[in-house]
């Protein structure tokens, strides 16, 4: 994919990421569904509100994470749980793959989140 288009990607992900756990508005929604593993479903409210809130603050790409610059997949610790985060890209029916991930009207984002043990 080229560069631009995986900082188009990147951006996307990023204000998706940003609204997890917020009623989004406005012109510039990315739309998408959110997943919590049962595990993660399974914590105190004060545990799980600190991870999403971790989630949709995360900047911690480097190439080991994030070898194509899409900022789609994380990493990080609690103190008490190691957790992961992916987004995927579906077609509009979340179906099939999308066409074109950095197109949001041909694409539909999935960010799972969940406890790395789980994976």
């Amino acid at each position: 994919m080229s560069n631009d288009k995986s900082k188009l990607i990147a951006q996307q992900n990023d204000r998706f990421r940003a609204n997890f756990g917020i009623l989004p508005r406005g012109d510039n929604l990315i739309i998408g569904k959110y997943m919590l593993s049962q595990g993660l479903s399974c914590l105190p409210f004060e545990e799980l509100d600190t991870i999403v809130a971790k989630v949709r603050s995360f900047k911690d790409f480097n190439e080991s994470n994030d070898p194509y610059g899409e900022h789609d997949f994380g990493k990080f610790s609690d103190c008490v749980h190691d957790i992961l985060w992916k987004i995927d890209y579906y077609d509009t029916s979340y179906k099939y793959g999308s066409p074109d991930p950095s197109d949001p009207q041909k694409t539909r984002r999935v960010l799972t989140v969940m406890l790395a043990f789980e994976y």
